[in-house]
């Protein structure tokens, strides 16, 4: 018998040539397909995907523990104890100390027409509390120097600190060439300040600070500037706690002799009364005191 004359075997269901061709999409749908020749069986195929549970039969990620229930970043101790604006007058201590800042700073500017005084943004993260002040000196009518200082004040003191408070200072002038390059430059700028420091605030404790020469060349567009030479000092101590309104005037005193000394400005104009050291009075210049303008 040839398999063309065999018959073919009725499958459960019905005739197999009745059966619907095609696979079972995996929404459970049948699929059109070809037309089952003659002799030719057709198997209905089932995807694996549609017999496996479906995916929203597993737990879905919605059910895991969200994100949101884990503690925010907000609920972690913020930064609140340093106050986002230092506050000048935060406590006795330091409104005593900024009242001591301003004197020194208007003693200074009585007997010198040379430096300019301003108000400079305290720093907010360094301390509780802070207050700052900026200079500029002028030679000859033309900015010669400028420079920074600032008071901080923490009641619980910090690593490195001797006391409650620490003075910070920056200055930075132009120098001459060979002046920048004269190996003792650092030495020299460093006695600047504790000269300054052991006649007008003798009691500073714990001071460091650098001294940089600074070299500045033009290229591109400005090649055709000449070279410039600077001189900067970044300096901190603090003031002794027992003395402290005489420790912090005499700071802005030393602070204003640096800056003078660095521009190239006389320690002393002339004509003027001498501010001495913070124990003794000035005594009467030449000529009578009184406050000088730079015109």
């Amino acid at each position: 018998m040839r398999l063309a004359d065999k018959p073919v075997p009725t499958r459960a269901g019905g005739d197999a040539g009745a059966a619907s061709p095609g696979a079972v999409s995996p929404g459970g749908g049948t699929v059109p397909g070809k037309a089952t020749a003659p002799g030719e069986t057709t198997e209905t195929t089932v995807s694996p995907e549609s017999t496996a549970p479906p995916q929203s039969t597993a737990p879905p990620q919605s059910t895991a523990p969200p994100q949101s229930t884990a503690p925010p970043q907000s609920t972690a101790p913020p930064q609140s104890k340093v106050p986002a604006e230092p506050v000048a007058g935060g406590g006795d201590a330091f409104a005593a100390a900024v009242a001591a800042l301003a004197a020194g700073r208007d003693a200074v500017a009585e007997v010198r027409d040379d430096l300019e005084f301003e108000d400079w943004p305290a720093p907010k993260r360094l301390a509780p509390q802070a207050v700052a002040m900026a200079a500029t000196a002028y030679r000859d009518g033309v900015e010669a120097g400028s420079a920074r200082l600032m008071l901080l004040y923490d009641p619980a003191g910090q690593d490195g600190w001797a006391g409650t408070f620490r003075v910070v200072v920056q200055v930075h002038a132009d120098v001459e060439e060979e002046m920048a390059a004269d190996p003792l430059l650092g030495e020299v700028g460093w006695s600047w300040l504790t000269g300054a420091l052991d006649l007008h605030a003798p009691g500073y404790l714990a001071p460091s600070g650098t001294v940089t020469r600074v070299i500045t060349e033009g290229y591109g567009a400005k090649e055709d500037e000449p070279p410039s030479t600077a001189f900067e000092l970044r300096a901190s101590w603090c003031p002794a706690d027992d003395e402290i309104d005489d420790e912090v005037s005499g700071a802005v005193l030393a602070w204003a002799d640096l800056l003078a000394a660095a521009a190239g400005l006389p320690a002393q104009p002339p004509g003027t009364r001498a501010l001495g050291t913070r124990r003794q009075a000035g005594r009467a210049g030449a000529s009578a005191p009184g406050v000088r303008r730079r015109r």
